[in-house]
């Protein structure tokens, strides 16, 4: 079985390396959202700069600025939305016959599964962290940009990596199972917007949380995206943990518990699709 999820995952990686158009196609929404939304939602400024920094500082949870606020949660909506296509390319397989030839291999179904949903990961998470140093690099050419107030630690920069790989893999998992179970591209992206959208938009990833109406703040808290840009959050900026009700160690407790259960529903749609059919 480990023979074959290596060779598996190999060939996938593969694959995404010899077609940098779709890296790019990725990388142009995040870039496009850094660059015209996140610039020109310069919130702070509103009133003609005399709402008191006090009451910026609480919508957006110890961020100096919204571009700050915003570009770690984009870095949270990246890793979801580049997972968007995993699940697609296993119809497009699935209409191509490559699927059926790998489901006849004596590759087993869980390597079938596991190595799709390694290599899927890792653009996700690569595109993630490119948010992460664009935002920066924006900051440096003189426009809005990531201000990291805080010092990060080794313990913080691995609950950051973390809190980036928990979420792009359930969700590349939740995905690649819907993708095994639907035949057609249509239903399929139908089928993952009407999961993708709400799960961003009742998230803190892009709304300043202190804007939120208290019943909408009850959502969003228990979203996975917001537990892991909360993680981000309160490791880039320095005394950002004054706003927030945990630590960053309870945050990722909760995105693990979600990643528990999305990995046990892609588990079962996936057998279910890749049982050998009678």
């Amino acid at each position: 079985m480990m023979r074959a999820l290596v060779a598996l995952t190999r060939r996938e990686i593969l694959r995404l390396t010899r077609n940098p158009q779709a890296i790019i196609t990725s990388l142009m929404l995040p870039i496009l959202y850094l660059i015209l939304f996140g610039q020109a939602f310069n919130l702070q400024n509103l009133g003609g700069g005399r709402v008191p920094s006090a009451y910026f500082l609480e919508a957006f949870r110890g961020a100096p600025s919204y571009f700050s606020y915003f570009s770690a949660g984009m870095t949270g909506f990246v890793a979801v939305t580049a997972t968007l296509f995993i699940g697609a390319n296993v119809i497009f397989d699935r209409l191509f016959g490559v699927l059926k030839r790998t489901a006849a291999s004596p590759a087993s179904a869980a390597s079938i599964f596991g190595s799709r949903l390694i290599a899927g990961s890792i653009q996700p998470i690569g595109l993630a962290f490119l948010v992460l140093g664009l935002s920066i690099l924006l900051g440096k050419l003189g426009l809005a940009g990531l201000d990291i107030t805080a010092n990060v630690t080794v313990v913080g920069a691995l609950e950051i990596l973390l809190a980036i790989v928990i979420l792009s893999a359930m969700f590349a998992s939740l995905f690649l199972a819907v993708g095994f179970s639907i035949e057609t591209p249509q239903t399929y992206f139908a089928a993952v917007n009407a999961i993708n959208l709400p799960v961003l938009l009742t998230s803190a990833a892009l709304y300043p949380w202190g804007t939120m109406p208290p019943w909408f703040q009850n959502i969003a808290s228990f979203n996975p995206i917001t537990l892991a840009v909360n993680v981000l959050r309160e490791n880039l900026f320095a005394g950002a943990t004054a706003y927030y009700p945990y630590g960053p160690g309870v945050y990722l407790l909760g995105l693990l518990a979600w990643a528990l259960a999305m990995f046990t529903v892609a588990i079962l749609l996936a057998r279910r699709a890749l049982a050998p059919k009678r």
